[in-house]
């Protein structure tokens, strides 16, 4: 009864998303100095200096050639989960300006997890958004993609995912099939809007940070599965087992594990309640003092970054393991592996597809969120199956950021080999 009643207004905000066609709404010409001072004032707040590993080595950026002008678009797309339910998403179409160009190669960007609504790809270049407090500062990993890519004469996509950006719904943190539904509908509604423009696609590439890998593998499954070529796909900080993920942050935490790797919990956890009609989930698994906290990050219960900072604080304040805001019988790792919350978590690894171009997946030496096993595990899957597809590429001194900095620079020389 709880589903079908949240159902109600969804379906009615659908079936008007159904009577329309995508929308696209031009923002603005991105200047060539613009792009370039994303690609060095930008990345040096990205990841200051005092930050850095001593053994990390700063990328090279390479100068933009072309303005770009970038689109808000808002289409169509479907819920798997809700047996293929219709709504719509938003995301962001970059497109470079290259006189009398006909066809143009593709970058899909998959963007990594965030805690604002719209510190997304549709709102990366706005100051303001519908939340009334800005969320710009949060969103520079797609102003770095569209800065290196679209800059050198890439079109780039990215879409928010559902619950985000624009989107009515609940977020869909690592639900699969809408994460996937929502990619592959952004590339289908950007075809066409090129298409109009009188520009065609010439090769199709995929890149995804963080969390945004575990989409990009997973977008790239779904690709294939339609017989849509992907020329070539790097991932940065991937997780690509998100239930082993979870194992080794829960069970063999390292001294310096990332502080925000908590929130993870109660994404996922209110995320599969939504999507797999769970209810009480959560509650089931977060013991009860926590509960609200993690209700809150959720449903962005906040109307500030103060606020979001508080809420957050309450969390970490003081810093307790991981696995102390899980109810007792999580202490032991076999429960959470027969558990429904375990089941749920495996059923988005993407380690498990036997992939048909060529993945690097970079991982860093010193990375806080995703120790240097987890970062390389699909690519040791894949050739448990008898594949070398995917190649796991070290970033030596690499922070979660700095290996990302470093994925976006030496990948953009390989995309161009391909092209």
């Amino acid at each position: 009864m709880r589903r079908i009643l949240f159902l109600v207004p969804v379906l009615l905000m659908t079936l008007h998303a159904q009577a329309q066609s995508a929308t696209y709404t031009l923002l603005g010409r991105i200047s060539v100095a613009r792009l370039d001072g994303i690609l060095k004032k930008g990345r040096a707040q990205f990841l200051p200096a005092d930050s850095r590993p001593k053994a990390y080595r700063w990328p090279a950026a390479i100068k933009a050639k072309y303005p770009v002008n970038i689109y808000r678009v808002r289409y169509q797309t479907v819920v798997p989960e809700w047996h293929n339910q219709s709504t719509f998403a938003s995301g962001l179409i970059a497109i470079p300006i290259v006189v009398d160009a006909h066809s143009l190669p593709v970058v899909c960007y998959q963007h990594g997890t965030v805690y604002g609504k719209y510190e997304v790809p549709s709102y990366a270049f706005s100051r303001s958004n519908p939340s009334g407090f800005s969320q710009y500062a949060g969103a520079y990993e797609t102003r770095l993609m569209v800065a290196q890519y679209a800059g050198q004469g890439y079109v780039v996509e990215a879409a928010d995912y559902l619950g985000m950006g624009d989107s009515p719904l609940p977020e869909a943190y690592t639900v699969k099939g809408a994460e996937q539904a929502a990619c592959l509908g952004l590339y289908k509604a950007a075809k066409v809007f090129l298409a109009k423009n009188g520009i065609l696609k010439s090769k199709l590439f995929l890149a995804g940070w963080s969390a945004g890998g575990l989409v990009t593998t997973a977008f790239l499954a779904k690709l294939q599965s339609q017989g849509i070529r992907v020329t070539a796909t790097f991932t940065a900080s991937s997780p690509n087992d998100p239930f082993a993920g979870l194992n080794t942050w829960l069970y063999h935490p390292r001294q310096h594990e990332a502080i925000w790797e908590n929130t993870l919990l109660g994404l996922t956890l209110f995320s599969y309640q939504h999507y797999d009609d769970r209810p009480g989930l959560a509650k089931s698994v977060l013991k009860p003092q926590y509960y609200k906290s993690f209700r809150a990050i959720y449903d962005r219960q906040y109307q500030s970054a103060a606020q979001l900072s508080r809420i957050f604080q309450s969390l970490v304040q003081p810093r307790v393991p991981l696995l102390a805001y899980l109810r007792k019988r999580y202490a032991n790792p076999a429960y959470f592996a027969d558990s429904l919350y375990g089941k749920l978590l495996a059923r988005s690894q993407t380690i498990r597809y036997l992939f048909q171009s060529p993945v690097r997946m970079y991982y860093g030496s010193d990375d806080e969120a995703i120790p240097v096993p987890l970062g390389t595990l699909a690519a040791h899957y894949q050739r448990a199956m008898g594949s070398d597809s995917i190649h796991a590429i070290e970033v030596r001194g690499g922070s979660h950021r700095g290996t990302f900095l470093t994925a976006v620079s030496r990948s953009l020389p390989w995309f161009n080999r391909h092209k």
